[in-house]
């Protein structure tokens, strides 16, 4: 099939005389699912459409990487990358990284800090008439006022930052092909505005003609730079109205004179449009204009891991993915995972190995509730805490069943998880062990798909930090390294539970690290797997990071802002006393 084109010298040699979308990305172009740039390349190539893409353009010089292939006849596509682009530029204490590992040869600089809104700008500037579509992580988390930790202020929309005409928040994989079919004829504001999972700023008028019914009006950016508390308060409409199985609010945001309207997301995906994403026909490797620059170490990591699902309904403070890819999970069909393993296992670099067989969350697959009108009705952020959820099915016999099919593809010697697991999915029986599907769970991974060291991420020990992190209680913790060792020792291994760890999260003193450390060294784990809290836009953490406070309680939080308490506490993960 070939890669999309990146150069006029690639779109002469496919005989085209103009192009429809161009993608400008923050990533070096890499063809494989796990680039947000190459999957809405390759679905709207689908669509019969022309695709080229412009990857990481030189925005200090003349431009002429944003003006060689001219003005798309649809609309320009942008994306920061997969990663926001201030933390893959900046450590959690504003320290500038030396490296990006979605660039050539991990060099750092291919990319302004915010991406999305400079590339935005510099379109707009030079092609002022053609339309912007914002998608990706940094846009998608960015489409209402939000917390910077970069600048430690509140921003508004990037849609008023950047002057893009659309954004499409979350995954794309629908709304992007929408966008596309309504401006196969032309810019048409009136149908762009009816299409779901999109934001834009409208005028007063737009506004005042919306059903008051299905729109929810949060406090105006302005009011929110007064009052701390109201900015809160909209964050827990937010993220309400986000986590409904069949939201149908508008969510509006005032901004000076100008109105942000975030249409309600589209309906979950169902498996066969998730497997239509995972099946278009990637090459699977870098784009061969870096074969001299070397390795992309996003793409070394992942070019031999398989992703299984979307979703995550863990609903963790500090975290993006529900936020991004929603509450409720779509699974891959069986024989989708499958059709990629055996294509990832004719690759000519594969070895035998895949590196992980996960997502999100690498056992959420095939779960959800069991009863729908229950997951209608409920407002919950998450569906494990503060305990687990009666209706939902946490069974584990599908995935079981994937790993089966998965060790008999010829050629694959061993399929490891690599992603982490939720161990607060494990059931319990009244003596406190593991029900069966769970425990033969638990021995599946650890002896047929763990590659030395099993990762889990308890995040910390005490548990009211855990209580605002939205994460089990350490005792849980506690029992599943009982259960691990149990396993290693009848099946004679030696393989190790790491842990991952956050400090810094609101509500976190420097005693509690002290005692975080000590309940760890009594347990000997290793707590090598540690991060200071990044407050990321559109979380739980960031918004108490900026208030102060819990918004959903209104109660008072500690703060770590100082680099310095912010170090220290980081610290007692390496100290010996």
């Amino acid at each position: 099939m070939g890669f999309l084109p990146t150069t006029v010298k690639e779109v002469r040699a496919l005989g085209w005389d103009h192009v429809d979308v161009i993608l400008v990305t923050g990533d070096a172009y890499v063809d494989h699912p796990s680039f947000g740039a190459a999957v809405i390349g390759r679905l709207l190539e689908a669509e019969g459409l022309r695709v080229a893409v412009v990857p990481q353009p030189n925005w200090r010089d003349d431009l002429r990487d944003f003006r060689k292939l001219g003005a798309p006849r649809l609309f320009f596509g942008v994306t920061a990358g997969s990663m926001d682009s201030m933390v893959n530029h900046y450590t959690a204490n504003k320290r500038l990284r030396s490296d990006d590992a979605y660039t050539a040869g991990g060099a750092a600089g291919f990319r302004p800090d915010r991406a999305a809104t400079i590339y935005t700008r510099i379109l707009k500037e030079l092609w002022p008439h053609v339309p912007v579509v914002l998608g990706g992580i940094e846009a998608s988390l960015r489409r209402l006022a939000h917390y910077d930790y970069w600048d430690d202020a509140l921003r508004p929309s990037i849609l008023v930052e950047s002057g893009a005409d659309i954004v499409a928040y979350g995954m794309g994989d629908v709304s992007m092909i929408e966008i596309a079919r309504a401006l196969r004829n032309g810019f048409n504001a009136k149908l762009l505005r009816r299409l779901k999972q999109v934001a834009f700023v409208a005028d007063r008028a737009y506004v005042e003609r919306l059903d008051p019914d299905h729109t929810s009006t949060l406090h105006s950016f302005e009011e929110c730079l007064a009052d701390r508390k109201k900015f809160a308060e909209n964050f827990v409409r937010i993220e309400t109205e986000s986590n409904l199985l069949n939201p149908t609010r508008t969510i509006i945001e005032q901004t000076g004179e100008k109105f942000i309207v975030v249409n309600p997301p589209l309906p979950v995906m169902d498996a066969a449009t998730l497997d239509r994403s995972f099946e278009l026909p990637y090459e699977r490797l870098p784009h061969p204009r870096y074969n001299a620059k070397g390795d992309i170490p996003a793409w070394e990591m992942i070019k031999n891991s398989v992703n299984i699902h979307r979703g995550c309904f863990g609903g963790c403070s500090f975290c993006t993915i529900s936020a991004h890819q929603g509450k409720f999970i779509t699974s891959r069909s069986e024989a989708s995972v499958v059709r990629e393993v055996e294509r990832v296992a004719a690759m000519p670099y594969f070895k035998g190995y895949i590196s992980d067989l996960g997502g999100p969350s690498a056992n959420m697959y095939g779960m959800s509730g069991r009863d729908p009108e229950k997951c209608d009705a409920c407002r919950r952020p998450s569906c494990l805490t503060p305990r687990p959820c009666p209706n939902l099915d946490n069974s584990h016999r599908r995935l079981l069943e994937l790993y089966k099919r998965v060790r008999g593809v010829r050629g694959v010697k061993k399929a490891f998880v690599g992603s982490g697991i939720r161990y607060d999915l494990f059931s319990r029986n009244a003596d406190g062990g593991l029900s069966s599907d769970k425990s033969e769970y638990l021995r599946e991974v650890i002896v047929n798909h763990t590659s030395g060291r099993l990762k889990v991420a308890p995040e910390h020990t005490e548990e009211h930090i855990l209580r605002l992190m939205r994460k089990p209680a350490w005792t849980e913790f506690e029992r599943l390294n009982a259960d691990f060792r149990s396993v290693c020792e009848r099946e004679g291994l030696k393989t190790q539970l790491i842990p991952y760890f956050i400090s810094s999260h609101p509500g976190c003193s420097e005693g509690d690290m002290r005692r975080l450390a000590e309940k760890t060294r009594r347990l000997h784990l290793h707590t090598d797997q540690v991060q200071d809290l990044t407050p990321t836009p559109m979380t739980l953490s960031s918004v108490m990071f900026y208030t102060g406070t819990d918004p959903y309680t209104g109660e008072p939080l500690y703060v770590a802002r100082n680099q310095d308490d912010k170090r220290r506490q980081k610290s007692y993960f390496f100290s010996k006393k």
